[in-house]
This record gives structure tokens, C-alpha cells and sequence, in this order.
């Protein structure tokens, strides 16, 4: 694997002005309950290259193949598309030599086929007992090496294991009819499921769900809102992750996954109340989006996106760092050896603060509590947005009371920012695969943050 990279860069790089090479293995298994019946499982490994050279333009190649002799067919198509005219900017610099690896106590290998699907089958149970309406459980398992070199330097080697647990149920009752989803990932071993304990989890879902099903609706009205951490957490990565990744910005993102309500003449931008900051961080240990080093062999850091209602640090891969005149900050990631390195987040979240939940609530005296959510929607330009209430009570006087079933936040990005005035100071955080390009890519990230209070918000 090593000498073969060494090769394609060494060859690459006679031929380029800058040149660049990574491998990526992977080996993943995945297994599905529905109903209690099993699903299936499948086992998978997939290794290959992404080649990519700058002289007048960019150009990238992927190939599978171990033998040399073939790679350079694809790197020689590679180079003469680059000859073309062009204007593209690439960052090209080195990052040094790393190496690093995820602590995965009970690894993916260590698991039999059959202990994994005992969980399955465990959590099946637990919502049969609790006569769920429909029931989905899936559990899945990924270790992924990488070796990246480039014609400047570059050498960065990494091994990281992700696990991941899905779950979906539905409860019916009066005639109405709620579900619930969970998503939960780390970088690390199979000692993160254990860690969970899903049973009381799912056990406490399904009794928020028959007592939501049943409540009765909120009067529309301006009122005061506490939300919760999953609710801070989509927000922060569908209205300020998203539109924070560069190349939305600049329109390259723009038929495919949308653009941004951010633009190059507008930035700076105030965005919210100084009260409120997000951050990108691939750097938390232990996140499903964890990583030392990106695909593109940058090392990872902290990133304030918002600080304090202001747009403050754009996510940048390679390229979208190289066209704003920036250093890459460590953002580029792909989804596997054949998909190109996309400004991408990790572990997106409103910063906490040093309230408590009771303090956020003891200053209420007319408005809701919205613990989760059931439903969300956000336009391409993650500008319009809406957020509609799973678990949620009414707050009268400082003190939460009845139960009240799908209150809906309808707003803006800049409203919902511009709305918080106070920060809990207890984030917890939440697993997604986060969805971009063309072809479409994957990636594992962390969302997440603490409760968060915004005044005067429209519910309805």
C-alpha cells in the first residue's frame, strides 16, 4: 500500500505542478430488525485510490487496482485533463508527518455476528413491551484506513473505528399517531452501545410518545421558548454548518445540495445576538465526526463558525481555502477513496453557557418547552426553517406543566439566532450521516448542544 502511493505521487508529480495521492480501506458491517423480524446483515471491504494534480486546472482520478501499471493509465488521463485551460487554486502545502488512531476498547472484530444482533433483538423486545405501532432497529460498525501523501511532504496515516446505533417506533393512541428516531455514533468500540443504555431510553421514548399523542395543542401565539440539546444540534448543523461550508458560499455546492444565505459581499454578516456562538470541532474525542487529520492531510482544529452573532471562520477544504486566500482549516472530508474531498463538518454545536436549566426556566412567565423534536425543514439557502415539537410542555410562571403535543417554531436563521438570549451550560450531542454532493457522500458527524432560551418567538 505504502510503496504504491509512494509511486503514484512520485509519478504524478514529474508530470504536475503539485501532486497528490490517498488510500482508503474500509470495512464495514451493518445488520436490521423491523417488527421482530430480521432484516439481513452484510459484511464489506472497499479499498482504492484518489489521485488529484494541479497544473492548469484540477484534475482527479480514482483506481482500485494493486498493480501499478493500471494506476498509471488513470493518472496519465488524470494529467492531460489538468493541461486544459484553466483558473482553478488548490492549497498545496505540507501539514508534515502524523499518524493517529481511534482508542476503540471492544472493537468491530472482537464482536461476533451474533452478539451484534442480540442488541437488535434486545431493543425489539423493549419496544414490543411497550406496544409500539411500528418498530426499526440497526446497528452498524466501520474501520477505515487512510494514507495520504503529497509532492510536498505530506504523510499522514490513520486507522479510526465508528459504531452506530438507529432506532424508528411509533405509538398510536386516541387516534393519533407520533414516532420517535434516535441516532447515536462515536469513534470508538462497541463499549459506546454498551455505554448507552438504549432500554431506557427507548422505554422512556415510547411513554413521551402515548402522552404527546394524546395532549392538546398550544394556542398560537408570541411566547418565550426553551429548547433542548437535539433541537440546538439540528439547528446549529442545518442553519450554521451548512451555509458555513465555502464552497455553498460560492455557488459550487448550488445544484446539488443548495447554497447559502451567506455571500462573499454580505460577509462579515450578524447572524444573531451576542449571546450565541457555534462551533465546528472534529477534534472532540469520542464524536461519531471525530479526526485528527482530514482527507486532504490538514490537521483538524476548532473552528468558530458564529462568535458572538457574528460569522466569524468559513469550513474549507484545500480548494475553497486556496480561493478565499485563506490556510485550509482542516474540512475537507469524503466518504470513501472514489469520492472527492468536500468542505465538510464534523461536530457542529451552540457553544454552552453558565446557566442552569432551571435558571433558563425560573424567567419564564408565558411560553413553552420543546425537549426534541419530531419534524424538521430548512430551504437550500438554510435561511427558512422549521422545527416542530415531540416532547414539549407548557411553562406558566417559571414552572414547566402540561404535557403539549407539536407546538411548530416557523422562522428564520437570523430570527432564531437573534432570539437567544441565555445559554444552558449542560450540551449533549447526537449522531447523523450528513448528505452532500454529487454523487451523493455520507460522512459521520456529532450535533448538539446545551438547552438554549429565545424570547418572543411566534408558536404555533
Amino acid at each position: 500500500m505504502s510503496d504504491i502511493i509512494d509511486e503514484i505521487v512520485d509519478y504524478a508529480s514529474k508530470k504536475s505542478k503539485y501532486a497528490e495521492a490517498r488510500y482508503i480501506e474500509s470495512e464495514v458491517n451493518q445488520f436490521s430488525m423491523r417488527d421482530g423480524s430480521f432484516q439481513g446483515g452484510s459484511s464489506s471491504r472497499d479499498m482504492g485510490y484518489m489521485i488529484r494534480v494541479l497544473n492548469n486546472s484540477i484534475s482527479i482520478a480514482y483506481s482500485d487496482s494493486q498493480d501499478f501499471n493500471e494506476v498509471k493509465e488513470v493518472i496519465d488521463a488524470a494529467v492531460e485533463s489538468s493541461m486544459r485551460p484553466g483558473k482553478d487554486k488548490l492549497n498545496t502545502e505540507s501539514f508534515g508527518t502524523a499518524k493517529w488512531s481511534v482508542d476503540a476498547r471492544k472493537k468491530p472484530a472482537d464482536m461476533s455476528p451474533e452478539e451484534k444482533i442480540s442488541v437488535l433483538k434486545q431493543m425489539d423486545s423493549v419496544m414490543e413491551e411497550t406496544k409500539c405501532a411500528v418498530r426499526m432497529n440497526h446497528i452498524i460498525d466501520a474501520v477505515t484506513r487512510t494514507v495520504y501523501r503529497n509532492s510536498n511532504g505530506s504523510n499522514i496515516e490513520s486507522e479510526s473505528t465508528r459504531v452506530a446505533y438507529f432506532y424508528m417506533f411509533g405509538i398510536m393512541d386516541g387516534g393519533n399517531f407520533e414516532q420517535s428516531t434516535g441516532e447515536y455514533g462515536s469513534s470508538s468500540g462497541y463499549e459506546y452501545i454498551e455505554s448507552l443504555n438504549l432500554q431506557d431510553i427507548i422505554s422512556d421514548e415510547a411513554k413521551v410518545l402515548r402522552k404527546a399523542a394524546t395532549a392538546h395543542r398550544i394556542e398560537p401565539g408570541v411566547m418565550d421558548v426553551v429548547v433542548g440539546p437535539e433541537i440546538s444540534g439540528i439547528v446549529a448543523h442545518e442553519s450554521c454548518g451548512h451555509p458555513t461550508e465555502y464552497d455553498r458560499i460560492i455557488g459550487r455546492e448550488g445544484a446539488l445540495a443548495g447554497e447559502s444565505f451567506l455571500k462573499v459581499s454580505n460577509i462579515p454578516y450578524k447572524v444573531g445576538s451576542e449571546h450565541v456562538s457555534v462551533i465546528d470541532d472534529p477534534t472532540v474525542k469520542g464524536s461519531f465526526g471525530y479526526y485528527m487529520y482530514d482527507d486532504e492531510g490538514v490537521k483538524a482544529r476548532k473552528r468558530y463558525l458564529y462568535h458572538k452573532g457574528m460569522t466569524d471562520e468559513f469550513i474549507l477544504n484545500r480548494e475553497s481555502a486556496a480561493i478565499l486566500g485563506k490556510e485550509p482549516n482542516g474540512g475537507g472530508r469524503s466518504s470513501g477513496w472514489d469520492r472527492e474531498p468536500l468542505a465538510r463538518m464534523s461536530t457542529t454545536y451552540i457553544e454552552p453557557g453558565d446557566y442552569t436549566f432551571d435558571d433558563l426556566v425560573s424567567d419564564i412567565k408565558n411560553g413553552v418547552y420543546i425537549k426534541s423534536y419530531t419534524e424538521w425543514n430548512i430551504d437550500d439557502i438554510r435561511f427558512n426553517e422549521k422545527y416542530v415539537g415531540k416532547e414539549a410542555y407548557r411553562i406558566r410562571n417559571g414552572r414547566i406543566e402540561e404535557v403539549v403535543r407539536r407546538p411548530i417554531i416557523e422562522t428564520t436563521t437570523v430570527k432564531f439566532y437573534s432570539s437567544i438570549d441565555a445559554c444552558g451550560n449542560d450540551p449533549k450531542f447526537f449522531g447523523g450521516l450528513c448528505g452532500k454532493g454529487d454523487p451523493e457522500q455520507g460522512v459521520p458527524v456529532w450535533m448538539g448542544g446545551p438547552h438554549v432560551r429565545l424570547r418572543g418567538m411566534y408558536i404555533k
